[in-house]
């Protein structure tokens, strides 16, 4: 009976063996398209992940970009992963992708490298690739700008004939009550410490002397607060740390360095004289001499002349260094870079050698000054000049 019950069981065990040996393709291959699923699913969702899914799915800070007309998608993937600029030690921020090379697979992939469209949008880090793709696929055509030129010397009032030339704005109010109290822009620490003077509320414009005079390109439908902001970031760009050190050295602040700045943009015109008129004025503050900048007192009458009144000349106005002694209440234009220079490192040889005043020639011949160090020789200067300046 065991030996009828053991060949049994032999002849069962043989059957399950002769049924294991053929399924067993089956089951190994099973296991293996599971495993090559679950491997393939892992790296699918770490391509995703790291790759196509958004940068940063909680940052929504919109980032504009400008595609150019005829760019291809390996250009548009390197405006893309640069959009956000560098930090301060000059390494590259994370973009709106995480990979280039990612960018130009996926479109390829999807059949859309050929529709990626030029213009002016507004991504952010929160998009996937599909969804930027799929933005630039639709479309949003560059919008117009607007190129405009503020030349050196250039008051706020001036500013505002220029925008409202190019029709950047339709009155100069939409201007001039930003710039006087300059709230919106106490962001920039000059401002802020312009604004925290004890005479600031006195001041015409609180942003004078701050509109760096340069050539700008902005939209057509910019608002004045991004205007502003645009030619303040310029000054900024310009005022360097180097210029702050040589301020203090001279013992003066910032403001004062444009307030001066303003006075010599104004007062001369050769290249040569910026310096020479600085040194004039540092002679005269070291004097504690009274600076009678003809610059100032135009500031405060709203024109431009040679000669004044005395009646004009007694103009009551903490801007007017006829009748004030130092530096005016604030600027009295925009100056520029060579203005700005020229106060901080005034002509040496002017300052040892005690010049203390200056006059026009013939200003139809030269734009050039004369320079006079005692009053007796100015005015020998004046009666000579004096009959060109009607």
């Amino acid at each position: 009976m065991s030996t009828k019950a053991e060949r049994y069981k032999q002849k069962r065990k043989r059957r399950l063996h002769r049924i294991w040996l053929a399924v067993r393709p089956a089951v190994v291959l099973g296991v293996s398209i599971v495993v090559v699923f679950f491997i393939a699913r892992a790296s699918v969702n770490y391509v995703l992940s790291k790759y196509i899914s958004p940068v940063d799915v909680n940052d929504a800070t919109p980032i504009e970009v400008v595609i150019p007309s005829s760019s291809s998608a390996s250009s548009i993937a390197r405006i893309l992963y640069g959009a956000c600029g560098y930090d301060e030690e000059g390494n590259l921020k994370d973009g709106l992708i995480s990979s280039t090379a990612a960018f130009k697979v996926y479109v390829d992939f999807v059949g859309k490298a050929n529709s990626l469209k030029a213009g002016t949008y507004t991504l952010s880090k929160n998009m996937s690739i599909k969804q930027i793709v799929q933005t630039l696929c639709e479309g949003n055509p560059p919008k117009q700008t607007v190129t405009f030129t503020v030349p050196e010397g250039y008051t706020i009032v001036d500013v505002g004939e220029v925008l409202i030339q190019k029709g950047l704005i339709g009155s100069e109010s939409e201007l001039l009550g930003v710039a006087k109290s300059g709230e919106s822009f106490t962001n920039f620490a000059f401002i802020s410490d312009v604004a925290a003077t004890g005479n600031a509320a006195l001041r015409t414009y609180l942003l004078e002397g701050y509109l760096f005079p340069d050539t700008y390109e902005v939209y057509a439908d910019a608002s004045v607060d991004t205007i502003l902001i645009k030619m303040l970031n310029r000054f900024n760009e310009v005022f360097s740390d180097e210029y702050l050190t040589r301020a203090e050295q001279l013992g003066m602040t910032m403001d004062q360095v444009v307030t001066l700045a303003s006075l010599i943009e104004r007062e001369a015109q050769a290249p040569d004289d910026f310096a020479k008129v600085s040194a004039v004025f540092h002679n005269r503050l070291a004097q504690d001499m009274p600076l009678q900048s003809c610059a100032s007192l135009s500031y405060v009458l709203g024109v431009t002349k040679y000669t004044f009144t005395e009646a004009e000349r007694s103009t009551d106005s903490l801007y007017n260094t006829y009748k004030y002694d130092g530096l005016p209440l604030g600027p009295v234009c925009n100056p520029g870079k060579a203005a700005i220079e020229a106060a901080l490192y005034p002509n040496e040889d002017f300052l040892e050698e005690g010049y203390l005043y200056f006059c026009n020639q013939n200003p139809a011949e030269t734009s050039e000054l004369v320079f006079a160090k005692t009053y007796e020789e100015h005015q020998a200067n004046v009666q000579k000049y004096q009959q060109y300046w009607g």
